[in-house]
């Protein structure tokens, strides 16, 4: 109850943060949005002009106001959002959710690469109205280069000043529309949703337009994954101000639009065109820094998604690093370069933002949709009418794949691009799914009770020399009372292991995102003991420092002697050494697998190979931890005919 208090509550320096961090793409969208619309017609007629702003205006009502606002804020994991924290909430209540939880996570990463470049794009071409000759695309890749490169350093200082510049933006938003709409009163008869229905069924063509409505809705899924950030209460509160400015913005250019009637709108952009010659610098410099935000909570944005999908078992394990000690302050080098070259690659191929449009818009569309799915299941397991959740889930599908359909148009044009990036996302994921599934299912477990005496006796057994005072061993076995087969292999016969304590530990990924619980298992006494780590999947996988946490707690309640059992340190107190040992798995050649999974094992491995090693991932000091390579049998060949011939 406390936590949910917490999130509803509303402050001024909360309303701010939540301005500078989650409505960077959503408000940058009147760069390009009512230019994407009005540029498709011939010419411009006053209908047309009508019918876009309504669409634009009830597609962020319905869209981000009432399904993201109002509703789907709702689905807090412990304060959290996004579409691997909803899927959190629900994946122990159906497998199939993983199909729409990957879709979603791989489309959300494609628009992380596509709304930089159209963002900071769609802000410096403005300078083409003051330079016409200015070339713009060295601008934009020297932009998106410092942003990139800052990442290595953190962003908390930055973000400081994110939420004052996007409070300047979006007030110069609603000022500009608004001076222009007090110029035609008339444009607001575009808030009655008539306007949209007769231009969507009586204009040609119009149809295909909702493919550039959509992008004024872009952003939405920012404001649930920005929710732990900001909190729900602040989200809400806030949205109320940037709607209103949106909209009044839209509105102002509308007005400069109708003003065209009967001529094409050509290289004309009504974002610039309302503003006064003399402010139209300073304004393109405000654009520039709003879309820069924009972009660098995109970036935010994915380095959690991808460090929230490797502990879901759908990333490799890629370096992590954390910048400050603020919470959210995250940096994924593999990623960040990666995506650094993807928008580079986007800027130098499409060459102007007009014609990013294309491929922007059409990965977004089936993130929402997944999005819809998983809400809707998450209602129907928390006990809602299931006739509202089947109308919510008919309604939001039904318009978000219009939506689809709309943009579809788009892919020969350039939106295969955004669907070639998610779906090499996706297939990273499914390939890592799938591979962690079948290591674990053909993982062979045994239990640890059958070998402790046999592990006393090698303890005691002084004719094998002493390995380490503490071994400790990294295990995937969940249950108590278990252990890997290779554990008890490496220990016994593959080089004989005695140490004076064994520990097993195993670290169990939550639902929950902040979990940190651990619980102790006495296997013997003095002898062998297994922690088992509850970490939540937004919790930094730190188990030397855990680990020395639980001896303190331990060696404290008088649970453990961690002292040296040499004679000679025992009397001195001296601590005895802890010695981690890692199991690294490599595909053996002795297995006979199906097509399929033997591509599927291959991939995985390949990948693996360019990842962060074991035991940089659980964080062990590389000094005191010793990686096994051990081969993974999944399924052994089987009838080999051998002949034994005789001298």
């Amino acid at each position: 109850m406390e936590d949910k208090r917490h999130m509803d509550r509303v402050s001024a320096a909360g309303l701010l943060v939540a301005l500078g961090i989650i409505y960077g793409d959503i408000g940058t969208s009147p760069l390009y949005v009512l230019r994407a619309v009005a540029g498709s017609a011939p010419v411009i007629e006053e209908e047309i002009v009508l019918g876009a702003l309504s669409c634009i205006l009830w597609t962020i009502t319905l869209q981000t106001t009432i399904k993201y606002v109002v509703l789907i804020l709702r689905a807090d994991n412990r304060g959290e959002g996004g579409i691997f924290a909803l899927y959190a909430l629900v994946r122990r209540h159906a497998r199939w959710l993983t199909v729409p939880a990957i879709i979603g996570g791989s489309s959300l990463l494609a628009d992380s690469i596509i709304t930089p470049p159209i963002s900071v794009s769609s802000a410096v071409e403005g300078l083409k109205i003051l330079y016409p000759d200015i070339e713009t695309i060295p601008i934009v890749i020297a932009i998106l280069s410092g942003l990139f490169l800052i990442q290595t350093f953190g962003t908390s200082v930055v973000g400081t000043t994110f939420g004052p510049v996007m409070l300047i933006w979006f007030t110069m938003l609603g000022v500009l529309g608004f001076v222009h709409i007090i110029d035609d009163p008339s444009v607001l008869a575009a808030l009655n949703p008539y306007h949209a229905y007769l231009f969507l069924s009586t204009y040609p063509g119009a149809f295909w337009l909702l493919g550039a409505v959509f992008l004024s809705t872009t952003g939405a899924e920012a404001l649930y994954s920005d929710m732990g950030h900001c909190g729900r209460g602040n989200i809400r509160v806030s949205w109320v101000f940037v709607k209103t400015c949106l909209l009044l913005n839209y509105f102002g250019q509308g007005v400069y639009v109708k003003t065209l009637d009967g001529q094409a709108l050509g290289e004309r952009n009504p974002f610039y065109a309302l503003m006064p010659e003399w402010f139209l610098f300073i304004g393109i410099i405000i654009a520039t820094g709003a879309t820069v935000i924009a972009s660098q909570a995109m970036l935010s944005g994915a380095f959690t998604l991808i460090s929230e999908a490797i502990r879901l078992n759908f990333w490799p394990k890629v370096r992590l690093r954390y910048p400050s000690v603020k919470k959210g302050q995250l940096y994924v080098p593999s990623i960040n370069w990666l995506l650094f070259i993807g928008c580079v690659g986007v800027v130098i191929y499409f060459q102007d933002s007009s014609r990013m449009e294309a491929a922007y818009g059409l990965a977004i569309t089936l993130t929402m949709m997944m999005s819809t799915m998983l809400f809707g299941y998450y209602l129907y397991t928390h006990k809602y009418n299931a006739w509202w959740v089947v109308l919510f889930v008919i309604f939001y599908l039904t318009i978000e794949s219009c939506f689809l359909v709309a943009n579809l148009v788009k892919f020969v044009h350039g939106g295969w691009v955004s669907v070639l990036i998610a779906g090499i996302m996706g297939m990273v994921m499914i390939i890592w799914l799938n591979a962690s599934r079948i290591k674990m299912r053909l993982t062979e477990y045994v239990r640890i009770d059958q070998y402790i005496q046999a592990i006393k006796e090698l303890s005691r057994d002084i004719s094998i020399p002493k390995y380490a005072t503490h071994l400790v061993f990294m295990s995937n076995a969940a249950r108590q009372s278990e252990i890997e087969s290779k554990i008890i292999y490496s220990i016994f016969q593959k080089r004989p292991k005695r140490a004076d304590i064994y520990w097993f530990i195993h670290v169990d990924t939550t639902d929950d995102p902040y979990t940190m619980e651990y619980k102790v298992n006495t296997i013997a006494p003095d002898d062998c003991y297994k922690v088992t780590f509850r970490l939540g999947f937004r919790v930094e996988q730190r188990i030397n420092l855990f680990f020395r946490k639980v001896i303190e707690d331990l060696v404290k309640n008088k649970e453990v002697d961690i002292t040296s059992r040499y004679e000679s340190l025992h009397r001195q107190n001296v601590i005895g050494d802890f010695r981690f040992v890692v199991l690294e798995k490599f595909l053996s050649f002795e297995n006979d697998l199906p097509v399929s999974e033997r591509l599927i094992m291959n991939v995985y491995f390949f990948i693996k190979g360019f990842t962060t090693s074991e035991d940089r991932w659980f964080g062990l000091d590389s000094s005191s931890v010793k990686v096994e390579k051990v081969p993974l049998v999944i399924r052994p060949v089987e009838n080999v005919k051998l002949t034994r011939i005789t001298t």
